[in-house]
């Protein structure tokens, strides 16, 4: 066994020194990326809300970034963009408060006449399969009496409803607040172009290899074909729910096809606005309508969540239904909204970690 020799010793001395010093770095970097996300914390929801967009429209954008008419203007094609988005969010917000401020003054002289006179049981109540007495009784002694003196009433004057109702215009006016970052956001991504996609996937290769730069890719597959099952699946339940409605009699069959295309792209949510229709129906002596209504919907929305929507958001990602299903409502429960999209990419991520791990 021979003895190292001094310029042995000095290599391997300059090695550890170079592994302490990536190591130290690596500590330092995760420090700094730490704080830096601490600092912004405020702000991630509308950054993560612009990626998820950005990365559901990026196929489209390319294609517009190849057109002659945006080959040479990026910023005009981002603010575009941009402005589409923020129109696509703001006018149905838009048509709501525009028809609620023509029907203000109906409503305002309904609301002075009940509360003198009261709201009457309608007559459904009495034939209830179960609990029709109790239901009578309750609509008697709080709503069918003049409103005034109604307990019913008395509470909503409570000190934990008006901090109830101020906590809700809290968390609208951050939600407006996080909805003018996320755009402007996603004005930045869409004026990065091609170059910051470029960038990503070359900064996930160099950190994580080609498997690493493959998963990235996959968790946007996975993100984009959510966002696609979602959207098209609720417009595609309130265009056809909207139709009933209209055929039906329903008043304001045009809002409440878009309400029901916004609670379709949550899961399960669409039946909340169709069963409360048919009960309207029901209220005014449409049972037939209630019923076509009602059945009507839930095939609607039984063939939507069971076979259209798994097919789409699980089509790309070779995701099964089960997972789909538990990725959108585990995310949705851990992240919140956001989490609808979130949940099958960590699902997506599953699938192909088992799937390297059953093939090594």
């Amino acid at each position: 066994m021979g003895i190292p020799s001094r310029n042995e010793n000095a290599t391997d001395s300059a090695d550890r020194t170079r592994r302490f010093q990536r190591a130290a770095s690596a500590g330092l970097y995760a420090v700094l990326v730490l704080i830096a996300l601490y600092t912004a914390r405020t702000f991630i929801p509308a950054v993560v809300w612009a990626v998820v967009i950005a990365i559901a429209l990026w196929p489209a954008f390319g294609w517009l970034e190849r057109r002659p008419l945006f080959r040479k203007r990026h910023t005009l094609l981002a603010v575009l963009l941009t402005l589409a988005i923020g129109l696509l969010f703001v006018l149905p917000f838009g048509i709501v408060a525009g028809q609620t401020i023509d029907e203000a003054h109906d409503m305002m002289r309904w609301f002075h006449d009940v509360l003198r006179t009261g709201i009457p049981m309608p007559a459904f109540i009495e034939h209830l399969p179960t609990g029709s007495e109790q239901a009578a009784r309750w609509w008697h002694d709080n709503l069918a009496t003049p409103l005034e003196s109604s307990p019913a009433v008395k509470n909503l004057h409570s000190a934990p409803f008006v901090a109830m109702t101020r906590h809700f215009g809290g968390r609208v006016v951050h939600g407006l607040v996080i909805f003018g970052f996320m755009l402007m956001t996603l004005f930045f991504i869409f004026q990065a172009g091609a170059k910051l996609g470029r960038q990503m996937l070359a900064g996930s290769s160099r950190a994580f290899g080609a498997d690493g730069a493959a998963l990235l890719q996959r968790m946007a597959d996975a993100v984009r074909s959510t966002v696609v099952g979602l959207v098209v699946v609720g417009l595609g339940e309130g265009a056809l729910l909207g139709i009933a409605y209209a055929v039906t009699g329903v008043p304001h069959a045009t809002l409440l096809g878009m309400l029901t295309a916004v609670a379709a792209m949550l899961p399960f949510c669409a039946p909340i606005v169709f069963l409360g229709s048919a009960l309207w129906l029901l209220a005014q002596g449409s049972t037939v309508a209630a019923v076509g209504v009602a059945i009507f919907g839930l095939v609607v929305v039984f063939v939507a969540e069971h076979f259209v929507r798994p097919v789409l958001i699980g089509g790309s990602s070779r995701l099964p239904f089960l997972l789909v299903l538990f990725g959108i409502l585990g995310g949705a429960e851990t992240f919140g909204l956001i989490g609808l999209f979130i949940g099958p990419a960590l699902m997506t991520i599953l699938v192909v970690l088992w799937t390297d791990w059953v093939r090594a």
